[in-house]
């Protein structure tokens, strides 16, 4: 067996240094090799001209239009091309509005089956009074879950490209008292906001609650509380609308709110294009509790339509949430 060897002794030897150097641990050139501070490059002023100049030189060059053959025979090419597709685009509209069946003619594209189920069995397939919302949320209720995640990917998508960078320390005590991003306290606009925001809020939830049975829906429901928050937060700045919604908030409720969208429907359509059994009651045409899923999914819609309006307000507003 190898005896031990002190560590002493042991740091003397080569391999120490070696599996030091290998591990990262020291560095050999560190107090070795005389280093000086870099001093900042600076380019001279009449570098800059010059190359300002040369640059200059080759745009005239290459776009002078009475000089360069080639500049201008390309310039009369585009010009006759872009001229010959418009007038072919112009011929190709003309003709087909000309071969458009007359207005109330059988034959017209939107008098075929697809409205006729809609109208005549939308009723008693959907259970909802209103046919355009069982429409977008029974018929076509993909399309819908579609336009709700394309809502959520543009608000994911303008937070990347607007977010705030936090390492200014100095800049951000200066919104101690939470208006450095809106006007300075109104009591005219706080003691409206008082009013209306509740009334606001309250008129959306009705909307959105019977968009199957009267003109409504999550879309324009969620609007409404959409600016319900903005108002609020107008009025009351970004630290008392953010003890109730946050960038937590935002996240959790979009979460749910897709995730129940799109398990609720892709168990509907699977049961049915299976001939299944869904078991979801279509309940009382006209009544609060009925069309199946279309309620559900109609606060799904709204809450994300919501929360989408109020953030895409603040990352605007602040730059981050």
């Amino acid at each position: 067996m190898s005896k031990l060897v002190p560590q002493e002794k042991y740091e003397k030897t080569k391999a120490f240094h070696f599996w030091r150097w290998l591990s990262g641990t020291k560095d050999p050139y560190l107090d070795h090799v005389e280093m000086k501070e870099q001093k900042e490059w600076k380019e001279e002023e009449q570098t800059i001209q010059d190359r300002m100049n040369e640059r200059q030189m080759i745009h005239d060059a290459v776009y002078d239009m009475g000089r360069n053959k080639k500049q201008r025979l390309f310039h009369g090419i585009y010009v006759a091309v872009a001229i010959i597709f418009c007038f072919l685009l112009l011929v190709i509209l003309l003709y087909t509005v000309s071969n458009l069946p007359p207005t109330g003619s059988p034959e017209k594209a939107v008098n075929n089956e697809v409205p006729e189920r809609y109208i005549e069995k939308g009723l008693q397939e959907t259970g909802a009074v209103n046919i355009v919302t069982g429409m977008i949320l029974d018929y076509r209720a993909f399309d819908t879950f579609g336009e709700s995640n394309v809502l959520f990917i543009a608000t994911v998508t303008v937070l990347i490209l607007l977010h705030y960078t936090k390492k200014d320390a100095a800049a951000k005590k200066e919104e101690a008292n939470d208006r450095a991003f809106e006007p300075k306290n109104d009591t005219i606009l706080q003691v409206c906001a008082t009013i209306l925001v509740p009334i606001i809020i309250l008129f959306g939830i009705y909307v959105i609650l019977n968009g199957h049975i009267s003109p409504g829906g999550g879309f324009s429901g969620g609007a409404i509380i959409g600016a319900g928050l903005i108002l609020h937060v107008s009025a009351f700045g970004f630290v008392k609308t953010e003890k109730f919604f946050t960038e937590k908030t935002y996240k959790i409720i979009c979460f749910v709110a897709l995730t129940f969208y799109c398990l609720a429907k892709s168990y509907s359509f699977f049961t049915g294009a299976n001939h299944l059994e869904s078991h979801i009651p279509l309940g009382t045409p006209g009544a609060i509790l009925s069309s199946g899923l279309i309620l559900p999914l109609n606060i799904c819609v709204g809450l994300v339509v919501a929360c989408t309006m109020y953030t895409f307000y603040a990352m605007f507003r602040k730059g981050d949430f």
